[in-house]
């Protein structure tokens, strides 16, 4: 347990996809931190006009938000990313492209993360932690689990969680329904 208090998952049976996932479909990207305004208030983060829930006491969600590694325009934009790169079904992306703003059926607002902790299995890097956090879409009537990897080059094992997290770049997402 450290100063966050947060929690260390080991890997577990669902977690099989995930590790597939890191070892034979990752990508190392470096996102943009939020350039805007963020206002944190009780359990409300605000970028701009758009909103995230979060549970008070899930401080490595807070951290994340708080530092604008994880926003909604980030997470409109990997939905978007998504949609054009991975999805194999050529009709309905000629379908959606033939609608008039197309995009904003991917916009991510109103939602709540939740959940957060650093998946050990999945970090064997002092430099390099991976979270896993839950995502409650109100569009959607299923979870879903975002992971997210964040770079910390000047991380040693001593480095607490927080400022592990004040001090990196957000670099990869991985995103799947529960």
């Amino acid at each position: 347990m450290n100063v966050l208090g947060q929690k260390i998952e080991k890997a577990g049976p669902k977690d099989k996809a995930v590790t597939e996932h890191f070892k034979n479909d990752y990508k190392k990207k470096n996102y943009r931190k939020f350039a805007g305004t963020i206002v944190l208030k009780d359990n409300t983060a605000k970028f701009d006009d758009k909103t995230i829930f979060f549970d008070q006491s899930d401080k490595i969600t807070e951290m994340m938000l708080k530092e604008g590694l994880v926003y909604p325009q980030l997470l409109t934009e990997f939905q978007v990313d998504k949609f054009e790169n991975e999805d194999s079904d050529r009709t309905q992306k000629r379908f959606a492209k033939l609608q008039k703003n197309w995009k904003d059926s991917f916009e991510v607002n109103n939602i709540k993360l939740s959940g957060g902790s650093e998946l050990s299995f999945l970090s064997t890097d002092e430099k390099i932690k991976r979270f896993k956090v839950v995502c409650k879409d109100p569009k959607f009537p299923n979870l879903m689990i975002y992971y997210f990897e964040l770079t910390d080059k000047n991380a040693t094992k001593d480095t607490s969680v927080q400022d592990f997290i004040k001090n990196s770049k957000l670099t990869h997402i991985f995103q799947r329904t529960e």
